[in-house]
């Protein structure tokens, strides 16, 4: 039986990490009658090395969660690993594809407001630089843009 931090080493995972892994239930402590303390099995060392890689790679704790009780079960994951990672590679593309647009719309604002002076508010505007911006106006400088 392992201790919290015997279990952490082993795996490269830190004592808190083991500890909200356990109250999330993907890990399974047994308590210590002496002292109270957690006390893992071997097991849990390749289960807690299994959380950090799927981790890794994109996979959240709730579909960990889910993946783990189709192995408890003698099911196969990996039709739900690979339908949940298919969804994120789409989900993730379309957020770059967002934050490229963006980053395109900050660049090009800039540019407008290059020339243009500093305001004060009076009374019927709040920053003429954002209020002046119009994504229709061609840069000046547009190689590559």
């Amino acid at each position: 039986m392992l201790t919290v931090t015997e279990l952490a080493n082993r795996s490269g995972a830190t004592p808190h990490a083991v500890r909200y892994y356990t109250r999330m239930g993907l890990l399974r402590a047994e308590r210590n009658p002496n002292n109270g303390y957690r006390l893992y099995r071997d097991r849990e060392v390749g289960w807690l090395r299994f959380i950090r890689q799927a981790k890794q790679l994109g996979y959240t704790l709730s579909e960990i969660r889910e993946i783990m009780h189709d192995s408890d079960r003698g099911d196969s994951p990996c039709p739900r690993v690979r339908r949940i990672l298919l969804r994120r590679i789409e989900e993730n593309r379309r957020q770059l594809e967002e934050l490229l647009a963006l980053q395109r719309r900050m660049e090009q604002a800039l540019e407008q407001w290059s020339q243009m002076p500093d305001g004060v508010p009076d009374g019927h505007s709040v920053c003429h630089l954002i209020e002046s911006f119009n994504e229709e106006r061609p840069l000046r400088n547009s190689g590559g843009h």
